[in-house]
C-alpha cells in the first residue's frame, strides 16, 4: 500500500514537471524573435536591384527583430519557387513590372499594391584606366571597339535609347555595328564582361559599377543621351505578411532606405 503511495506521488510530480517544461517551451516560442524562427519575408526580383535590396533587407530585418530574404537574378531561375511563397516581388523597370503582373504572375500580384522606388541613369562602363579613353556615346563608334549590351530584363532598347536620344540616326547605325554580344540579361553581360577582355565598352546602368567596382571604371552618359530606369516594389496576393511587406516597402522609401539605395548608384527622389 505504502508502495502505491510513492508510486501515485511520483506519477503526480512527474506530471506536473512535465507540464512546467511545456509551458515554459511554449511560452519561450512566443516571445522569441521573429528572426530566431525562420525567414518570414521573402522578396524575388532581378540582379540589378539586388545589393541595395539586401542592405535594406538585413537592415530592416534587425530593427524588426526578423529575417528578410532576397532572391534575386534571371527571373527564370527563381519564377518556380515566387509562385510558391513569395510574400514582395521587386522589379527592374516599369516595363518589367508590368510585364511581371501581366504575364508572369497575373494572379500572385496585387497591382493595388504596386509602387516607384527610385531611378538609376545609363552608363558606360570601361575596362579600367579606361585605355580607349572614352568621354561619351559620341565616343562608341571608334573603330574597333567592342561593345557589350543587354537586350533583356530591364534593359530592353536601352543602347538603342541612348543612342538614338537626339535623332542622330547615323549615330545609332555606328554604334549597333560596333556591339559585340547582346546579352539576354546582365547576370549573362557580368559573366562576359568578366571573362572576355576584348569587350571595351559595356552600356548599361550606373548600378552595376558600384557593384563591381574593381572591375570597370564609370563613364557618365552624355546628359542628352541619359535614360532612365526605376526600381519598383509590390505586394503578393498569397502574402500572409502583407502588413510587413508594407512596412518593409515603407522602409525601402524611408531617409534611412533612401541612403542605401543612392549608396548603389541609385537616384534620390
Amino acid at each position: 500500500m505504502k508502495r502505491k503511495g510513492i508510486k501515485f506521488a511520483l506519477n503526480i510530480a512527474i506530471t506536473a514537471i512535465l507540464a512546467i517544461l511545456l509551458q515554459t517551451v511554449v511560452g519561450a516560442q512566443e516571445v522569441a524573435p521573429a528572426g530566431k524562427t525562420g525567414v518570414i519575408l521573402r522578396a524575388y526580383g532581378p540582379g540589378g536591384p539586388a545589393p541595395a535590396m539586401r542592405e535594406a533587407a538585413k537592415v530592416f530585418g534587425e530593427m524588426k527583430g526578423i529575417k528578410v530574404e532576397i532572391n534575386a537574378g534571371p527571373t527564370t531561375t527563381w519564377k518556380d519557387q515566387a509562385m510558391k511563397d513569395a510574400d514582395l516581388i521587386f522589379s527592374g523597370s516599369e516595363y518589367m513590372m508590368t510585364d511581371f503582373a501581366q504575364k508572369d504572375f497575373p494572379a500572385l500580384i496585387e497591382t493595388s499594391t504596386i509602387r516607384t522606388l527610385y531611378l538609376r541613369p545609363s552608363a558606360i562602363l570601361v575596362r579600367p584606366g579606361n585605355p580607349k579613353g572614352i568621354k561619351g556615346i559620341k565616343d562608341l563608334v571608334k573603330p574597333d571597339l567592342r561593345i557589350l549590351v543587354v537586350q533583356g530584363a530591364g534593359q530592353v532598347g536601352l543602347w538603342e535609347d541612348v543612342a538614338g536620344r537626339t535623332g542622330n540616326v547615323k549615330l545609332v547605325d555606328a554604334v549597333r555595328r560596333n556591339i559585340g554580344s547582346f546579352a539576354p540579361n546582365s547576370a549573362e553581360a557580368k559573366k562576359l564582361w568578366a571573362s572576355d577582355l576584348t569587350y571595351d565598352v559595356w552600356l548599361i546602368w550606373t548600378i552595376w559599377q558600384k557593384e563591381s567596382p574593381a572591375s570597370a571604371d564609370l563613364i557618365n552618359t552624355d546628359p542628352e543621351n541619359t535614360i532612365y530606369r526605376s526600381c519598383g516594389i509590390a505586394i503578393t496576393n498569397r502574402s500572409e505578411s502583407k502588413v510587413l511587406g508594407k512596412e518593409f516597402a515603407d522602409f525601402l522609401q524611408s531617409a534611412e532606405g533612401q541612403a542605401i539605395f543612392v549608396k548603389w548608384g541609385w537616384m534620390a527622389p
